[in-house]
């Protein structure tokens, strides 16, 4: 078994960054605490080659300059599994990414496996490995960590490094290696880690539902606490939940009274905010809502659309079976549909692997550019 180093001076840190500089790649993973916190935690990282693992402390040490330059090489490739909140984490730390990525999650279906399969579920069908889950809710931040603790979060990249050694030759032998680049290319993007408070209203499920003043209020608040939650680095269900912000939105209060008689309106929120909220609540009833990203998806589909549906699931089937891939997992019926009514820009048959496979050829169908052929018993896209 391979020692694990645990980093956490000045000396040994300037020790790993020259190990660091030597490696073409690295497995990563953090551990991170965001429970009591809007910003997360950082508590360890954990980084691993198939020669070493270490286990860097951010808590003990002081300046991690020498750390990020290294990790931040553009010539090393940083493996994660679901990479999207380590990544934020270094984003929030230093307002860059380390680049180039490799997400073995997004890799994992091009050989066979479901959308977005978890770690556990990778190692055990790769490695035949079941983890340890001993230590799956530990306070990372608190000191010492036990040896168990460590070698807990050490096995997260020992085992990615394998994973990862498996994944490049299968997908070297499939010839699907450079299928990924656009997709790790968007992982790469600044943009998918800054918080605009002026858009945290987006993420607010069931807000379709709502027209005018509601639609307004909703907006303003919604802007409102991600703001105070920075502020206060705090979460921010404990300034207003969103089952609150709806309450808030259909009783439109007036006044700090008014705002008393909505039950479970955390008390402290009404003292200290309860004035501001008010004159929030007044502006946004009297000014019009950001209008809803709604491109006209009609309530119940028509036979001619379910058609045309179907016509887009039997050049899917086509193309997944020339691939050797599993239909649901190049495109889904709820995919097509959004390609279809055009009303998401996040489809996924508009990036990555997917587009290059069917996305592209089905786009060409719906604007009328490609149509199919029936040749001897064969499916086929013909250019008109």
């Amino acid at each position: 078994m391979t020692d694990i180093q645990y980093i956490n001076t000045p000396e040994q840190l300037e020790q790993l960054c020259t190990q660091i500089n030597k490696e073409t790649w690295l497995a990563l993973d953090t551990e991170f605490l965001r429970e009591k916190t809007y910003y997360p935690k950082f508590c360890l990282l954990q980084i691993a080659t198939p020669d070493w693992v270490a286990c860097v402390d951010p808590i003990a040490l002081p300046d991690l300059d020498t750390l990020f330059a290294a990790l931040y090489n553009p010539a090393i490739v940083k493996v994660f599994h679901s990479c999207r909140q380590d990544l934020e984490i270094f984003y929030q730390l230093t307002g860059k990414l380390p680049t180039p990525v490799f997400d073995t999650q997004i890799a994992a279906p091009l050989l066979g496996f479901q959308e977005n399969p978890g770690y556990a579920m990778l190692v055990s069908s790769l490695l035949n490995i079941n983890l340890d889950k001993a230590h799956t809710r530990a306070d990372w931040s608190k000191r010492p960590l036990s040896e168990g603790e460590i070698t807990y979060a050490a096995d997260d990249v020992i085992y990615l490094c394998k994973i990862y050694q498996l994944m490049q030759k299968k997908l070297a032998e499939l010839g699907r290696s450079e299928w990924l680049k656009q997709d790790f290319a968007e992982l790469e993007n600044p943009e998918l880690y800054q918080v605009r408070p002026e858009q945290a209203w987006l993420k607010i499920k069931g807000k379709n539902k709502l027209t005018g003043k509601q639609l307004s209020i909703i907006q303003t608040l919604s802007e409102w606490r991600e703001k105070a939650a920075q502020i206060e680095n705090h979460p921010k269900s404990w300034l207003l939940r969103d089952e609150m912000l709806f309450d808030i939105a259909k009783l439109q209060p007036e006044t700090v009274a008014d705002l008393s008689n909505i039950r479970g309106l955390n008390e402290r929120v009404k003292n200290r905010y309860g004035r501001e909220l008010c004159l929030l609540i007044t502006a946004a009833k009297n000014r019009p809502p950001i209008p809803l990203n709604d491109k006209g998806r009609p309530l119940k589909k028509t036979q001619q659309q379910e058609a045309i549906l179907d016509i887009l699931t039997a050049w899917v089937r086509v193309r997944a079976e020339e691939n050797a891939l599993n239909p649901i997992i190049l495109a889904t019926r709820k995919d097509l549909e959004e390609l279809l009514f055009g009303d998401n820009d996040e489809c996924p048959l508009l990036h990555g692997w997917r587009y290059v496979m069917a996305g592209r050829e089905l786009l060409g169908l719906l604007k009328g550019e490609l149509s199919l052929s029936i040749t001897a018993d064969k499916l086929e896209i013909i250019e008109k």
